[in-house]
């Protein structure tokens, strides 16, 4: 069961930071490993959640140095301030609208075709978006974004609530979209994503604490550390990717992805229910 927490933990890194949709690839990785055979449904649910915080992490550890910067200038620099407070506001709306419609997002929107149909629609926009002129770009530091431009981001953020849309898909080309930099775009989308996801996790496991015990602690422990190891390695490689390259690979795997699901769906090889 360790083995399977790792490759779970692995599968997470891999794909939360890349625009692909983390949730797919674990509920097929969950699927293939047969985790429901081990744990309750709802452990799995907390577990595929919970190892996002390993993820997180790493991001804190590539950008420790802006913000810990950030952090002891709040008090004496402006330019601190406004960062702080554009994360802060492009946060917000996916913290309402989580708690406004996230059990009914939950409820009605987890099927195979909605699912399939995400990967395959976000996949074309991140085509369009690449095709975009680059005089279309007009921000190109996360220094020169605005209080508007984070709300944006943040709204277009909410848009990942539809399972297999992907946070960092929606956050990184949502903001190319916009007028963000593809750089200026992936930064800000790591940066979102630290109260974002470690938010979520927290909320899940106070939420779910009952279906938890301490039999599963060693399963957590290791799923969080083979999330971080290979978020870690996910997010310098994409940093250095997004310099020289666009999302376009990402793209037309995403919408081979998306017949994959219609395909497993079909034929029950995989529930894409959960």
């Amino acid at each position: 069961m360790l083995l399977k927490a790792a490759v779970m933990g692995i599968v997470e890194g891999l794909t939360e930071f890349l625009p692909i949709s983390s949730t797919g690839h674990l509920i097929l990785a969950g699927q293939l490993l047969g985790m429901n055979a081990h744990m309750s449904e709802a452990t799995v649910k907390v577990f595929d959640i919970a190892i996002q915080t390993g993820a997180i992490f790493a991001v804190i550890l590539v950008y420790w140095q802006r913000l810990s910067r950030t952090v002891t200038h709040l008090g004496s620099s402006r330019d601190a301030r406004r960062f702080a407070l554009n994360v802060l506001i492009g946060f917000l709306p996916a913290v309402v609208l989580g708690l406004l419609i996230g059990k009914m997002v939950k409820a009605h929107l987890f099927t195979p075709i909605i699912v399939a149909s995400a990967f395959i629609v976000g996949g074309l926009i991140i085509l369009w978006a690449e095709r975009r002129p680059a005089s279309a770009v007009r921000v190109h530091s996360v220094d020169d974004m605005t209080a508007l431009d984070a709300l944006k981001v943040g709204l277009v953020q909410c848009v990942a609530m539809i399972p297999g849309t992907s946070r960092s898909g929606s956050t990184i080309i949502g903001g190319m979209l916009m007028g963000l930099s593809r750089q200026t775009a992936t930064d800000f989308s790591f940066f979102l994503g630290i109260p974002t996801l470690i938010g979520a996790g927290a909320y899940s496991l106070l939420k779910e604490r009952e279906h938890l015990s301490m039999a599963d602690a060693p399963m957590f422990i290791v799923g969080l550390v083979f999330s971080f190891l290979s978020a870690w390695l996910c997010v310098r490689w994409l940093l250095k990717y997004v310099a020289t390259h666009d999302f376009v690979p990402f793209a037309w795997y995403r919408i081979g992805f998306g017949l994959l699901i219609l395909v497993t769906s079909y034929t029950g090889v995989v529930n894409w229910t959960e």
